[in-house]
């Protein structure tokens, strides 16, 4: 980017996309200028209680190795080979979500990873300013006016280069539209989550199997764990925010520990906590965020969940992010002037976030209704099958999208394909043995090939 004539990029936020992002740019000898709502989580602790555990994927984990950090963070992971589904019955089945082990996701604590973030982006050269939370932007004089919403000291900022990672609430986002030169739409799912814990058992050990992201699916509601590295799980609740059972239908402790006993009876004895979890850990909303631009000419740009926020059933925003992060800095590092890079970058990865947003919906169908309905794993079954029958042609979709860096949009359109062939082949059929796979052989290299 040498038509540019500078050298310094300012990024708003310090989040996982912000401080990865930084530390990419100056590792690449950006002077990068990061600035932040919140306290420096290093010095006042990370806010627990409304944050769904992450899990890391292929993509997310490619970004991390291009940023040197790889090790780093897979200290914090933890392995889950697939769905431990917890039936009603008291009945366990783990569903994998690949092959083998070569094929797995990570479960990792959202704090814990922004602080090795945060460290490495000093590290790499970017300075990080904490408790800077927007008030207004002045896009023609490059000014940011911002405000320290603990003390309510104010101070200003000139920039010449603005990446808005700043999440769903992003404020560089909301002066873009108050500038008319955005429109946004958040779609809520209706649904909202709270969080709990299983802690370790007494003698320090995982009250669960520790290698799995377990659920509880109870037909338009649920229940998932997430291990941690300490021995815990990050529980959490998605329910409707009307109806019954819903949110509005367990309004205090009495009701949502009756509705735990009924419809949760098993992971109930494993909170030893759950009353104090359930009073003061807030329930939180959970929408889609849809964006009509992304940028305003070579001025500002945005990425991650400031751009395009999603549900997150797919456990995909996060790596998400992190790949718009690694398209963003290839984008700069081959444009020559900012306008054409912003644009560049949206133009890439705008089709991709649409998908992976669409699939996220989807997934949480899946999770909730599915895993435990006899003709939707008779298509897993199936699923298998076509793969090893055809490998590298006839890929899973969550394969794709979890195991791959196949661009989100492939992963959801050659899904569409196949999910109409599994649902035709398994049509009337109660298992794998009554179906010949030889039949689907032309009709997959016709797809596929």
């Amino acid at each position: 980017m040498q038509a540019s004539g500078t050298k310094k990029i300012t990024i708003a936020g310090a989040g996982l996309a912000g401080a990865l992002l930084a530390t990419l740019l100056a590792r690449k000898g950006w002077q990068v200028e990061v600035f932040e709502k919140r306290p420096d989580p290093r010095v006042k602790g990370y806010e627990g209680g409304r944050s769904i555990n992450l899990a890391l994927a292929e993509r997310g984990l490619h970004a991390l190795r291009e940023a040197g950090l790889n090790d780093a963070v897979m200290q914090q992971a933890v392995m889950m080979r697939g769905r431990m589904v917890h039936m009603k019955n008291d009945d366990t089945q783990l569903q994998r979500y690949g092959k083998d082990d070569s094929e797995v996701i990570w479960s990792v604590h959202r704090g814990e990873l922004n602080i090795t973030l945060l460290n490495a982006a000093e590290a790499a050269g970017a300075k990080i300013s904490f408790n800077r939370r927007i008030e207004n932007i002045d896009f023609d004089k490059k000014n940011i006016q911002l405000i320290n919403d603990h003390d309510r000291s104010t101070s200003e900022l000139d920039f010449e280069v603005l990446i808005g990672a700043d999440g769903a609430g992003s404020g560089v986002r909301t002066a873009l539209k108050n500038r008319n030169h955005l429109t946004e739409r958040f779609e809520s799912l209706g649904h909202s989550y709270k969080e709990l814990e299983i802690p370790p058992s007494n003698n320090g050990e995982f009250r669960i199997e520790a290698n799995a992201l377990h659920i509880w699916p109870r037909g338009g509601y649920m229940c998932i764990a997430l291990p941690n590295t300490e021995k815990t799980f990050t529980v959490t609740l998605f329910l409707p925010n009307e109806g019954d059972p819903s949110f509005e239908t367990i309004p205090d402790l009495a009701a949502a520990r009756k509705f735990f006993e009924d419809d949760f009876a098993d992971a109930l004895p494993l909170m030893p906590n759950f009353d104090e979890d359930f009073i003061n850990n807030p329930t939180s909303g959970l929408s889609t965020l849809y964006c009509d631009n992304w940028h305003l000419d070579g001025r500002v740009v945005l990425l991650g969940d400031a751009a395009h926020a999603m549900v997150p059933f797919h456990g995909q925003g996060m790596n998400c992010a992190f790949e718009d992060c690694l398209a963003l800095v290839q984008h700069i590092e081959q444009s020559d002037h900012w306008e054409h890079a912003f644009s560049e970058f949206e133009r890439e990865r705008k089709p991709n976030a649409l998908a992976i947003q669409t699939m996220a919906l989807e997934n949480y169908v899946e999770m909730r209704d599915l895993v435990d309905d006899p003709d939707f794993l008779l298509q897993r079954q199936l699923e298998r099958a076509l793969a090893e029958r055809h490998p590298g042609v006839f890929i899973p979709r969550y394969a794709m999208v979890s195991f791959s860096r196949v661009p989100y949009r492939v992963a959801y359109e050659r899904g569409l394909l196949q999910r109409a062939l599994l649902i035709q082949a398994t049509e009337g059929k109660q298992s794998l043995a009554e179906i010949d796979v030889t039949k689907f052989d032309e009709k997959i290299a016709e797809l596929f090939a």
